[in-house]
């Protein structure tokens, strides 16, 4: 009686785990489109499988680039869903007709339902002292980490002649502002620049792709177990499946598989590239069972539930 008793215990565990979980039957991909300033905005889009993908809102902008940015435009966003059930998204506020040192800042959005979104500006030269050689910041991304129980923030910047760093800092619990200073998280060996840093974990470790801007402009990965340590264990391979100029790389994990997608803006050449793999190492082609009525540039994907999609599809955002 008493191991029957036992197993119900731990059969009731294993249910409600399962059952706190969301059910996915999809995902979200949050992208811009190009380098004109209608294009440097917020855009979504859908898919059942991975691999193919339909724009929201006719591939017009989820949110008003004018009101969320101190530039007009936004661009690289991230989007992620947090421990809670919320959602964080983080992009570059910049216009590149301005000039690619022209940005000293990035945006903060918040949202409990994908569709009604907070956002706040954090400008990195107005928020820290000593920033008046501050040339840009780009593409923030964020992650959770269990070791602070806070919400890391993560970007790439560049001060004077020096070169493009990953730093890093904690927001807040509001996810309105970053809290204390910032403090590099991965500058690569060779001292060079790196920029669109991306960090998924997989059996307790965290892989980190970036690419190196400037020398090499191809994607290459660093792993360690723990975020803040410093001990980056680094990969010197490219990961990129073509020849041409890379950036924006974006990892996700397939629902329910042991597999995962490494997509990447192929800038130069004007297209996208996905990739599959199962170890973060070995990475194949998957072009030809890639389908997008849009073109994206950098951008990040979520899985999502039924109930999401449904609310997406429905939303009216204009």
């Amino acid at each position: 009686m008493k191991q029957l008793l036992c197993s119900l215990v731990a059969a009731a565990a294993v249910l409600g785990a399962s059952a706190a979980e969301p059910e996915y039957a999809g995902y979200l991909f949050a992208y811009f489109t190009g380098n004109a300033k209608a294009d440097e905005s917020i855009h979504f889009a859908l898919s059942e499988d991975g691999r193919n993908f339909k724009a929201l809102n006719g591939n017009r902008p989820i949110l008003d680039s004018n009101v969320i940015s101190s530039t007009g435009g936004v661009r690289d966003p991230h989007i992620m869903r947090t421990e809670d059930g919320r959602f964080y998204m983080v992009v570059t506020d910049m216009i590149c007709r301005n000039g690619w040192d022209s940005n000293r800042a990035m945006v903060l959005l918040s949202s409990d339902n994908l569709t009604d979104w907070t956002h706040s500006v954090v400008n990195i030269q107005k928020r820290y002292p000593d920033q008046e050689n501050l040339k840009r910041v780009w593409a923030p991304q964020t992650i959770y980490n269990p070791e602070a129980d806070k919400y890391m923030v993560y970007w790439s910047m560049k001060h004077g002649d020096g070169p493009d760093i990953i730093y890093y800092a904690y927001a807040n619990k509001d996810f309105t502002d970053l809290e204390g200073d910032y403090k590099p998280l991965f500058v690569p060996r060779s001292g060079l620049s790196c920029i669109d840093g991306d960090i998924v974990r997989k059996d307790g470790t965290y892989h980190l792709f970036y690419k190196t801007e400037g020398n090499g402009d191809g994607i290459r990965v660093a792993t360690t177990t723990s975020l803040t340590s410093g001990n980056w264990k680094e990969s010197m391979d490219y990961k990129q499946q073509t020849p041409h100029a890379v950036e924006g790389a974006a990892t996700f994990k397939l629902i329910g598989q042991e597999k995962y997608i490494l997509m990447y803006d192929v800038y130069k050449a004007h297209t996208y590239q996905f990739t599959e793999s199962e170890d973060l190492e070995n990475f194949r082609v998957i072009d030809e069972e890639v389908t997008m009525d849009f073109k994206p540039r950098h951008g990040s994907v979520i899985p999502v539930t039924a109930e999401e999609m449904a609310r997406l599809r429905a939303a009216k955002w204009d």
